[in-house]
């Protein structure tokens, strides 16, 4: 291609289910490729098999890659509207002599198949006579070479040829008059103006075949690049087993998009040792040289790795709002204004520990019960007789300080001194009744982010039940 010719990147799903891993992987690599490129993304649902496509699995691709935060460029392309120009293509070929007639039956090839196992079908009608066709539904198929071969010159793989005669004459267009995915695929590529067609290496053995589509209707061919798959922990297909493998489970689990970006950019792509990156990083390193030929290795330890630096580096903006897509994609219960001012007080703290947003939360549970607070177990043992007096004294202490962390920790530094015990005989139960339990953050960063009100009424439910 020119050097002023624009780049055209395509995602083209099937929506027979939910988004996969890898999808939104291949759909991230198209992305980077045109965004850094200054091209253009486009997005192609390859709905032509109605039995298993769905409106739902349509829609559940689109609210992924919104999620994911990868925008596209038009409107999704649908492959099945298409089918009349798909079939105006094999008509072409037809009428070129790139393609011809075959009157044979599914029971006629089947019966050839089982008598030549390791050949590739050649029909009977290839060369046949047009006076001796009969007046019977026929398919259309491709007029390829039975000699020579076809070269695949893959951005990733390298060159990989396919000598012509292992292939058969695929099938454009079906007896009924309904195309084949392998003739739409070209024809969409071809007219949306697809430069480079970056999609998983499972695809490299369709390619030859494609190839020889582009060639028979003297259509140029984009750059090809065959992306490894994903494989598990344990180097096997990615499935069920290995645990999330949808991205909508991934939302679920609570890794922020912008964690998921990062982590599968690297997820068989690499930049030097670049671990940690941003969008305009990625934008700018991304490109077909860095990709890997062996498949890549989901590591949920890395990805809780990546999710820590990314939500660690969020503002209070931007983590409510990762924060309000996670219960959503979780179906939990919205945040309350003001459950989300008092995580949005003590994120600062909140964001240090975190892997992920489930994490986040947990830690924030101090500032979204209510009173009374109820007290686990473990963390009753320090509301015992000492440790109430404690609490006693402390809200006398504190109740007219200034609310800054400086006063709240020399006054609990006071009163441990005047006690005789260190600061943490005081932090203890002061956690018990903040937050009910023993694991939170800080006692002054709840405290502050509490406020005074709610901080010395939590105090004096503790102390007056004991009384």
């Amino acid at each position: 291609m020119s050097e002023t010719e624009t780049i055209v990147t395509r995602f083209a799903p099937s929506p027979t289910g939910y988004l996969h891993i890898g999808g939104a992987r291949t759909a991230l690599f198209n992305w980077l490729y045109a965004r850094g490129r200054g091209g253009k993304f486009l997005l192609r649902i390859e709905d032509t098999d109605r039995a298993r496509s769905t409106p739902e699995a349509t829609e559940a691709i689109l609210q992924g890659l919104t999620w994911l935060g990868l925008d596209w460029d038009g409107e999704p392309v649908s492959q099945f509207e298409r089918r009349d120009r798909h079939a105006e293509v094999a008509r072409e070929m037809l009428a070129r002599g790139g393609a011809y007639r075959c009157f044979s039956t599914t029971d006629e090839i089947a019966a050839w198949r089982e008598a030549h196992p390791r050949e590739p079908f050649v029909s009977p009608w290839r060369d046949a006579d047009p006076d001796s066709f009969p007046d019977a539904p026929f398919a259309i198929r491709l007029r390829a070479p039975r000699d020579g071969e076809t070269v695949i010159h893959d951005a990733v793989q390298g060159d990989v040829t396919v000598a012509n005669d292992q292939l058969d004459d695929l099938i454009l267009l079906r007896s009924d008059g309904t195309p084949t995915y392998m003739l739409a695929v070209v024809v969409d590529d071809h007219d949306m103006g697809v430069t480079h067609v970056i999609r998983g290496d499972d695809h490299l053995t369709n390619t030859a075949r494609q190839i020889q589509v582009y060639q028979a209707m003297d259509w140029p061919l984009p750059s090809f690049a065959h992306i490894p798959l994903i494989h598990g922990e344990d180097g096997k297909k990615l499935s069920k087993r290995h645990g999330a493998v949808g991205l909508h489970e991934f939302a679920a689990l609570g890794y922020p998009p912008e964690a998921m970006r990062n982590y599968l950019a690297r997820l068989g792509w690499s930049h030097g040792d670049d671990e940690l990156f941003d969008d305009a990083q990625a934008r700018d390193w991304f490109d077909l040289s860095g990709v890997g030929r062996a498949p890549a290795r989901l590591d949920f330890k890395k990805l809780e790795h990546v999710s820590s630096h990314h939500i660690g580096g969020m503002d209070s903006n931007r983590l409510m709002a990762a924060l309000d897509d996670f219960l959503q994609a979780s179906g939990q219960p919205v945040l309350s204004d003001l459950q989300r001012d008092r995580i949005v007080a003590s994120s600062e703290v909140l964001r240090e520990k975190a892997k992920t947003l489930p994490q986040l939360l947990d830690q924030a549970r101090f500032a979204m019960i209510e009173r009374p607070v109820e007290v686990d177990e473990k963390a009753l043992k320090a509301l015992d007789p000492a440790g109430l007096d404690m609490l006693g004294t402390l809200t006398a202490a504190v109740q007219n300080v200034s609310w800054s962390r400086e006063e709240l920790e020399a006054s609990a530094q006071a009163v441990a001194s005047d006690k005789g015990v260190g600061l943490g005989k005081i932090a203890a139960p002061l956690r018990a009744a903040l937050a009910g339990r023993t694991s939170t953050p800080s006692v002054f960063d709840m405290m502050m982010a509490l406020g005074r009100d709610e901080t010395l009424a939590r105090l004096r439910d503790q102390t007056k039940t004991a009384g």
